[in-house]
């Protein structure tokens, strides 16, 4: 019985990646023909052929502390570290988009920005 259920997991399990490599592929393909920017942060919709699709990207960044806090003490802003980033440094997000840019900007240097995979919802109408 083991061994059988142990089987049918693994086929499972094959069958589910294939299935993720294939839903990839075709979102790639999406990507491609609705022209969705690679730096998208947030979420855009659209109708097409009697499908509505919501594409939501996100933007990956990666947060060098050292580098961080050596920009904030040269800027004058150490104190809204605290504010602005977790420790680990993590941006956060909300703190960071309502803060003045005269307190953000010169932390940038410390944060590498890239972007995630994007994300769909599709539905038929």
């Amino acid at each position: 019985m083991i061994a059988e259920l142990s089987s049918q997991w693994l086929a499972a399990k094959e069958a589910e990646r294939e299935a993720i490599e294939l839903r990839r592929s075709i979102e790639d393909q999406l990507i491609g023909a609705l022209r969705v920017p690679e730096t998208l942060d947030g979420t855009e919709n659209w109708k097409a052929e009697g499908y509505k699709l919501k594409v939501v990207g996100r933007l990956n960044r990666k947060i060098d502390a050292d580098k961080l806090q050596e920009l904030a003490v040269e800027a004058g802003v150490y104190e809204h570290l605290t504010n602005l980033f977790r420790w680990k440094p993590e941006i956060n997000a909300k703190a960071w988009d309502a803060t003045d840019p005269a307190i953000t900007t010169p932390l940038l240097g410390a944060i590498t920005t890239t972007p995630g995979r994007p994300s769909f919802t599709i539905t038929k109408e």
